[in-house]
């Protein structure tokens, strides 16, 4: 997860909308060096576990997303997403007493979000369409890569250092090779295009996340979740009626159960378990438990739709778990994975 630079004691503060920039905040040094509120916990077996099962419930989610592309075309199926992804996370906020109204200052850059978001959510459905999902789930989780690329130029905070910059090559050299490999042509229509705006909406993630980390410093979480999804729904809608088809063949329960899991599953559930999670354990550790997603989707995709794995597919993967994991481990000061916000929308 993208490890916050600071975290919010006490009252949320409000936002300098100019600067993107929190208040000061107290920091709280550990042993690790990294920086964390008082009263974390270490992971034990059951957050360690529940850790895992989050990270193959994401790894899943590009499979259900080809699974819903076959019925609803890609502004479609996102809007679909959005409108489950809204009443869920609506409902968590109701549950819980979140106040859900922009405060002062955080209207513009909950805007600036969601407009970042539906670009990123567009890339990823367009080109997921086109590649198959194997291919797809590895270039999307390519983010935290570019997450540290862009940290370095707009986070004092995570400057690049020699290991994290032979991390990032190494993870580079991954995608080059998964890039420009050759998944199924029954899966892949159109392979090196959808590759090609995946791997864009990989950047377009790492960039959100930088912006989010930035963002939840003094924003609940909750917040940006739910307004990035409601600034998206008007343009999902309009483009789904502009350029699409409602539906391609008739709505079976596969693409109801494959459009619900992105809506409850990773934008409900997904958000939900690892914001709790975050409260007891310091997100550079958990963002260890995040690293087999990929490897989760690429079985994932295997189970469902038999593709074959070759071997450029994963040593690909291999050396682009290889780099992040160099880039993002404990101690590396950079950015890792995303914090809960992102678990809600990749």
């Amino acid at each position: 997860m993208l490890r916050m630079a600071t975290t919010v004691v006490g009252m949320t503060p409000k936002f300098d909308s100019a600067t993107l920039k929190p208040p000061q905040q107290r920091r709280v040094p550990l042993a690790s060096g990294a920086e964390s509120a008082p009263g974390l916990l270490p992971i034990g077996l059951a957050s360690g576990l529940t850790a895992v099962s989050m990270a193959a419930l994401w790894g899943g989610n590009v499979v259900a997303l080809k699974l819903g592309l076959a019925t609803f075309p890609p502004f479609w199926s996102a809007f679909w997403r959005m409108v489950i992804g809204l009443a869920v996370v609506g409902l968590w906020a109701l549950l819980r007493g979140i106040p859900l109204k922009p405060q002062p200052g955080e209207a513009k850059l909950l805007l600036m979000l969601g407009v970042l978001f539906t670009v990123q959510i567009s890339a990823m459905n367009l080109g997921v369409n086109w590649t198959s999902p194997a291919y797809g789930v590895v270039l999307m989780n390519t983010y935290p890569l570019f997450a540290n690329l862009i940290g370095h130029f707009f986070v004092v905070e995570d400057r690049l250092s020699l290991r994290r910059v032979f991390g990032l090559a190494l993870a580079f050299g991954g995608i080059c090779i998964v890039f420009l490999g050759h998944p199924e042509a029954g899966l892949a229509p159109r392979p090196l295009l959808g590759n090609l705006i995946v791997t864009l909406s990989g950047l377009l993630l790492g960039t959100r996340t930088v912006y989010t980390q930035r963002l939840v410093q003094a924003i609940d979480p909750i917040r940006p979740v739910f307004w990035q999804m409601v600034v998206s729904l008007p343009f999902f809608l309009f483009a789904g009626w502009l350029w699409e088809a409602p539906t391609l063949q008739a709505v079976g329960p596969r693409a109801v159960l494959a459009i619900a899991y992105q809506g409850v599953v990773i934008a409900g559930l997904c958000f939900i378990v690892w914001t709790m999670l975050l409260k007891k354990h310091s997100p550079g550790s958990l963002s260890m438990f995040a690293f087999p997603t990929p490897i989760f989707g690429v079985l994932a995709s295997a189970a469902f739709y038999g593709e074959a794995l070759d071997s450029r597919l994963w040593a690909g993967l291999a050396a682009v778990m290889a780099g992040i994991f160099i880039a993002t481990r404990p101690g590396a000061s950079g950015p890792a994975l995303p914090v809960g916000t992102e678990a809600a929308a990749r």
